[in-house]
This record gives C-alpha cells, structure tokens and sequence, in this order.
C-alpha cells in the first residue's frame, strides 16, 4: 500500500511506512561507508555553508543517496528529490 502524504512544509508518497525503521538502520550502515560525507557534515554543519541553496535531484533512491540528501540539509540546503 502506498501513503501520499501531504503537509504545509513537505509532501512525499510513501510505499510502506512500516519499513521506516529497518530504512534508518539501513541509512546509518550506509554513513559509515561513506565517511568523506560524515567529515564534511561534521565540520561544516555548524556554518550552514549551503544555507538558501536549492537542490533538486533525479537519482534512484538509494541508502547512499539519502545520505548525501541528509548531508545537504545538515548544511543548509534546501533538498528537494
């Protein structure tokens, strides 16, 4: 089954929202072969370096791709996939 979800600062669709959990894990496995980004996250998040930039992207959801989503957001991007 899949949720759409639709709120004033985000919309998403959703295939399966009880595979959340198992997808965060999957996510933190994924930072931890990937510590060029983690580095980067950890010391540029706190200037926000990428603050009103926008981002769009069309790649294939992959748990590499969300790390480098959630590592654009740490620093200030606006991510929009």
């Amino acid at each position: 089954m899949t949720s759409v979800v639709h709120r004033q600062d985000q919309d998403f669709k959703v295939a399966d929202l009880s595979l959340a959990e198992f997808g965060r894990k999957e996510i933190t496995l994924a930072e931890h072969e990937m510590p060029g980004l983690m580095a980067i996250r950890k010391e540029y998040a706190a200037t926000q370096p990428l603050a009103g930039a926008r981002v769009t992207g069309s790649l294939h959801m992959t748990v590499q791709t969300a790390v480098l989503i959630e590592t654009l957001v740490a620093l200030g991007a606006e991510v929009r996939w």
